[in-house]
């Protein structure tokens, strides 16, 4: 959840969702269907297993844990699906942040703020995090700690480390995890999660888990499922880890010059606050912004008919939990609303989903005009959205490499 970000228009339908979460949650039946996996996964689960345990014992799981929980762990099926699904279908930002940027969620934001105003403060001051950020995180990542999931931890990652696309990565997530119930005696049946894997109110992988939880409470035991305080501290210990700025904010919404150029947009145009002031860019009130001593890169999540964002060092901070544009923006803007902020200046435009077909064909038309945007894949990542600015350019349209539909009609695509 901590990889550094790649500009894409669309980004939240090809990285890691908002929550790991919300990509895994399933819906409850009165009657559980149990899926039995064919007989040779079977067997090169219990092949897999076996090596598990041999991994385990090397990292200094003690024989124990081993014998009472390794050897028994189980084959998730429903892990894989979630793991090899890839949706039809792209998530504009509008669909997105409205559904991240909720009056529930500001309001209960506030109440959490108020809950815990004392410990927020101490967290700021030690590690310099403003609470409203913290609770931002939490409020995305698990709904104030509502739903944490209820997948077994150690069965998911049993199951995706004996998957051979990521086995390293899972395999060296489910040892951490171990290692966690042997510091902590953590029952089995208490670590739940995500389908791969993160945990509690912060939603931390089992690696993030070992390295930056905190005991918040003074308990002796860093609890992410059951203390909130745990849960809190150890999301302020991990930004200030990631880089937190304290004397910054995450960024601001900004207005842009109805003759902007486009020519500095996304997260490879980093320029000085000075220059942004010097290309017309303004505070949502019509004044110029600040030319503090800052770095910042230009954002247009929906296109230049959508809302503008400039994102500070503290933006890219957000990526590194999650590294989703859409993400940073969301828990950025969520956090200045807990704050008491008003709504976007600049509304979010409706923009149909694109199918990943219809994107592919795009990728393909770009790369047949000359415009190298790699093998068509229907993700619309950086090189299809400078690929897209380049036609963008050449043809006379709004080069804000948004594929809307003046774009989609020049290029010959129906929608």
């Amino acid at each position: 959840m901590t990889h550094k970000s790649r500009f894409s228009v669309f980004v939240a339908s090809m990285f890691v969702s908002s929550t790991l979460l919300s990509a895994c949650a399933v819906s409850a039946s009165p009657e559980p269907v149990v899926i039995v996996p064919p007989e040779p996964v079977q067997a090169d689960f219990a092949t897999c297993v076996i090596n598990l345990q041999q991994k385990a014992k090397a990292a200094g799981i003690s024989q124990h844990i081993i014998d009472t929980t390794v050897a028994h762990l189980k084959y998730v099926p429903r892990v894989i699906e979630l793991d090899n699904q890839q949706p039809e279908f792209t998530t504009s930002f509008g669909d997105y942040f409205e559904k991240r940027v909720t009056t529930w969620r500001v309001d209960q934001g506030r109440k959490m703020m108020a809950k815990h105003q004392a410990l927020l403060a101490n967290l700021t001051k030690e590690y310099g995090v403003p609470g409203q950020y913290i609770v931002a995180f939490w409020g995305l990542e698990t709904n104030f700690g509502s739903y944490k999931g209820s997948m077994p931890v150690l069965d998911s990652l049993a199951t995706l480390g004996c998957d051979p696309r990521r086995s390293d990565y899972f395999t060296g997530e489910l040892i951490q995890a171990l290692k966690l119930k042997q510091q902590y005696n953590f029952a089995d049946n208490k670590m739940v999660g995500s389908w791969a894997g993160a945990m509690g109110h912060t939603q931390f992988m089992p690696t993030n888990y070992r390295k930056y939880a905190v005991d918040g409470d003074g308990d002796g035991v860093a609890d992410l499922w059951n203390s909130e305080a745990d849960a809190l501290t150890s999301a302020a210990n991990f930004l200030q880890h990631l880089g937190w700025k304290a004397d910054q904010r995450w960024g601001r919404e900004v207005l842009i010059p109805q003759d902007y150029a486009f020519e500095y947009l996304g997260s490879k145009s980093v320029l000085p606050l000075t220059q942004w002031r010097a290309l017309n860019i303004k505070q949502t009130n019509g004044q110029p912004i600040a030319t503090a001593d800052m770095q910042a890169a230009l954002y247009l999540p929906a296109g230049h008919t959508g809302p503008a964002f400039l994102g500070y060092d503290n933006f890219n901070v957000i990526m590194r939990w999650n590294r989703s544009e859409f993400y940073a923006i969301s828990v950025g803007h969520l956090a200045d609303r807990i704050n008491g902020s008003p709504e976007l200046t600049r509304a979010v435009p409706k923009q149909p989903r694109l199918s990943r077909e219809i994107v592919k064909q795009l990728q393909q038309k770009l790369n047949d005009a000359g415009f190298d945007v790699g093998k068509p894949d229907g993700i619309f990542g950086r090189n299809s959205a400078l690929g897209l600015q380049g036609y963008q350019k050449q043809h006379g349209l709004i080069a804000d490499g948004f594929p809307d539909v003046d774009t989609f009609k020049r290029l010959g695509i129906t929608l």
